[in-house]
């Protein structure tokens, strides 16, 4: 029976790669690149050949294997595997690079900052810290050979061939044989008188002297170069004149340097320093401090080195979230890091963490997911969104926040193009009918219009037939000016997605009513659009063969790119709104839409009145709105580029420190609902109730009767005060031809399209404005005598009296 021995090398579960080695320390190691056979992860292999008659060769080399194995630091080599037979050794260590060939690579794309050689810097001398004071062990080889880099950007120090013990054991140093090695010895040890007194360190920090001048200057050409720092940076060169003194004595120890080096104005007192070294003890810093440390982190990623960010900064964030409980912070950075990311990497590891993220109940959380979707949008699938992510979405509609609200509907924009037939046709239709009819914060009404204009492409052709007429009819009835105008541009932006008869016997009519409406800029865009669909209809009359080429999209399935075909025909609607209602909202955070104000609730003495919980009509009224469109109607003549996607949607308020100001969300947010009041009479409320019931957008379209002339002792809209604190002076010129319409039917309740927005200016109306203004008048006089009857109180009361009635 034969038996064949087994080859070791051939087993071993390590792999040298077919590129030429990378070099290595100068002697008899020579590194090459692997990978693990298993998972294919890459490692760095040393590799010794046994030779006959190099027996002391050898034997070095089997201590610098023992060393490297047992020795365990974070500046050291990571020692992951090895092999030993007669002929060769193989030392398998973590991924790394020499530092010369890192230096000359970096070089060539443009160098390497102050900071990142400050870094790798303080981890050599760490390193050598760590072998002379905790372990008396001297190095004995500190040279640019010595030092590794590993995809991070970490100095790692190798070549341990040749070290010794500091305590004498074991005898002296060995001899190295290699002239290359031997220039970087101290000028003491050429002495051979021994008359030289030193420390154990002494000959380490001349060599360390040796590799900052070669970091900084090149290869060491000589000794006596070392006179000359060079390119060394000024505020490291007192130190490391220290380093290359002739006098070993004076040499400082490794520790001692590093603090030198990290006082204040020091080379290596920076922020890229003190981030690393809090993220080696990150572990055992306090939860505040990690806190502050990832709200500041996000200001300094910009300066720092990409690999540091994606291999050290990344995994700390990744499990900050998941163990740390870190919470929203880590976001921000979280996603700046992102970007350096490839599209496979993003959704390996951002990806898991986002979509757990979603499920939080944490709604600084939520808000800030919401505001920075736009930055990993692109890597989510449709399956994950669907079950994953867009039932946690949903519940931001129904939030008592209006800044959460507000940043839900935004984000349909993002999500659309990846829902489903149930998720979009079906359950965000459904909230968006809630939110146009009944939320109280106009804004929001108004961004809702304007994302509905925006998805319509993505809508079923049954979903579009159904909704978007009768959407954004019920817009141009809103009390709210931008929330109108939205709805003019949400007609001409999906102006595509009408038949002719509907344009006829559905939109006009509506816009025509706008034409009378008391804000100059809803009655520009109500022109603007008629002219837009006559001209339609005039054409297919004109030709009724391009019926079918005019209608082709009505009928048609869903398509991103239908809303582009648009574009040139509807560039001229998509104006300003969003943007000027921003305006509106920043200025107003809590406003509500409310055409007259309400009792507000008493001050208490020595505090600040609160801002008012309305938005004044003045920041609507109509001179403003004039001057805003004569900015913009030369662009919008000489362009027809589509700029519905440009707008800027702004934001109700700034999320962060809503969220930071209240404790409670839920109280909060119920409070400052319950103190304002809905825009919707009661008449109203009741005509749109039944979305709950029905969940739908559909409605009978009625047409209405004739106008009629108004009851007596009705306003014109024209003559009515739109919530200002004081009555316009400056007259309407359609107030003459304005008139309220009633239709004759009584409004059904799955009827969508018959509001009664009107309401606004009945007698009810009226006599509620007045009796909540003499109510305002009554308050405000008891706290003015309230006032007046504690200023006339005579004497100062003394500390820890009590003041007796």
């Amino acid at each position: 029976m034969w038996f064949f021995a087994r080859d070791p090398v051939r087993d071993f579960p390590f792999e040298l790669s077919p590129d030429p080695p990378e070099g290595g320390p100068p002697g008899p190691w020579v590194l090459h690149r692997g990978r693990k056979k298993a998972t294919g992860s890459p490692v760095s292999i040393f590799v010794y050949d046994v030779k006959p008659g190099a027996e002391e060769q050898t034997q070095v080399a089997k201590a610098a294997f023992k060393r490297l194995k047992t020795l365990r630091h974070p500046n050291i080599l990571a020692y992951i595997d090895g092999l030993e037979t007669d002929k060769c050794l193989h030392v398998v260590t973590e991924a790394v690079t020499p530092l010369g060939m890192y230096l000359k690579e970096r070089a060539e794309a443009g160098g390497l900052k102050d900071l990142e050689l400050s870094w790798g810097l303080h981890q050599i001398v760490k390193a050598l810290s760590f072998l002379v004071n905790d372990c008396s062990l001297i190095h004995n080889n500190v040279c640019m050979a010595a030092v590794f880099v590993d995809r991070a950007g970490e100095w790692k120090l190798g070549g341990l061939d040749y070290m010794y013990s500091a305590q004498g054991n074991g005898g002296g140093p060995p001899r190295k044989g290699v002239p290359e090695l031997e220039q970087y010895d101290p000028p003491e040890l050429a002495d051979g008188s021994g008359r030289a007194v030193r420390e154990k360190w002494s000959a380490d920090m001349w060599r360390l002297g040796c590799l900052i001048w070669e970091v900084f200057n090149g290869p060491l050409p000589r000794a006596a170069a070392l006179r000359n720092p060079g390119k060394i940076p000024k505020s490291l060169v007192p130190h490391y004149c220290e380093l290359v003194g002739a006098n070993p004595k004076v040499r400082p120890n490794p520790a001692r340097f590093l603090q030198n080096c990290r006082a204040p104005g020091g080379f290596m007192n920076n922020r890229f320093v003190e981030t690393n070294l809090f993220l080696e003890e990150i572990q055992i810093k306090e939860p505040a401090e990690k806190q502050k440390f990832f709200q500041e982190l996000s200001k300094s990623l910009d300066s720092f080195p990409e690999d540091f960010c994606r291999h050290k900064v990344l995994p700390q964030l990744l499990t900050a979230f998941e163990f740390g409980n870190a919470g929203a912070v880590v976001l921000t950075p979280l996603f700046k890091v992102g970007k350096f990311l490839n599209a496979e990497e993003y959704q390996q590891k951002i990806i898991p963490v986002v979509v757990k993220m979603f499920s939080s109940t944490d709604r600084a959380m939520r808000i800030r997911l919401l505001q920075q979707m736009e930055q990993f949008i692109q890597y989510l699938d449709e399956p994950t969104v669907n079950t994953q992510i867009f039932p946690h979405v949903v519940h931001g509609f129904l939030d008592t926040n209006p800044a959460i609200r507000e940043q839900t509907v935004k984000s349909m924009l993002l999500l659309a193009p990846k829902l489903n037939e149930a998720n979009l046709n079906v359950e965000l239709m459904k909230h968006f009918a809630r939110l146009q009819a009944k939320d109280e914060q106009g804004p929001i009404r108004c961004n809702t219009t304007v994302c509905l204009g925006k998805i319509g492409s993505y809508l079923s052709a049954s979903t579009r037939h159904r909704v978007l007429t009768s959407a954004f009819s019920r817009a141009t009835k809103d009390p709210f000016a931008p929330s109108r105008v939205a709805g003019v541009l949400g007609f001409a932006a999906t102006h595509n997605l009408y038949s002719m008869n509907d344009c006829a016997h559905k939109i006009l009519p509506v816009l025509c009513g706008l034409t009378v409406d008391p804000e100059k800029s809803v009655r520009d865009q109500a022109f603007k659009a008629i002219r837009s669909f006559l001209s339609k209809l005039e054409s297919v009359s004109e030709d009724p063969t391009q019926l079918a080429e005019v209608e082709k999209d009505v009928h048609a399935a869903s398509s991103p790119g239908m809303g582009g075909a648009a574009a040139s025909w509807a560039g001229w609607a998509v104006t300003g709104v969003s943007s000027l209602t921003s305006k509106l909202i920043r200025a107003h955070p809590a406003a509500a839409p409310a055409e007259t104000n309400v009792p507000q609730r008493p001050t208490p003495e020595g505090l600040p009145a609160p801002a008012p919980a309305v938005v004044p009509a003045t920041s609507t009224t109509s001179g403003h709105w004039e001057t805003q469109e004569e900015g913009t109607d030369t662009a919008e003549d000489s362009s027809v580029a589509d700029r519905w996607d440009d707008e800027d949607w702004g934001s109700l308020e700034e999320a962060e420190s809503v969220l930071a100001q209240q404790e409670d969300w839920s109280t909060g947010g119920r409070a400052s609902r319950a103190g304002q009041t809905s825009n919707l009479d009661p008449k109203s409320e009741s005509d749109w109730s039944s979305w709950e019931a029905e969940g739908s957008w559909e409605q009978g379209w009625q047409e209405p009767s004739p106008p009629e002339p108004p009851p007596e002792g009705t306003r014109l809209a024209s003559e009515y005060n739109w919530g200002g604190s004081e009555p316009s002076d400056k007259g309407d010129p359609f107030a003459a031809v304005s008139s309220r319409r009633e239709t004759s039917a009584q409004p059904r309740p799955d009827s969508w399209g018959d509001d009664n927005w009107e309401g606004l200016e009945t007698e009810s109306r009226q006599g509620k404005a007045e009796l909540a203004r003499k109510k305002r008048e009554e308050r405000r006089r008891e706290m003015e005598a309230k006032r007046a009857e504690k200023k006339a109180a005579k004497g100062p009361m003394k500390l820890g009296t009590r003041k007796l009635d």
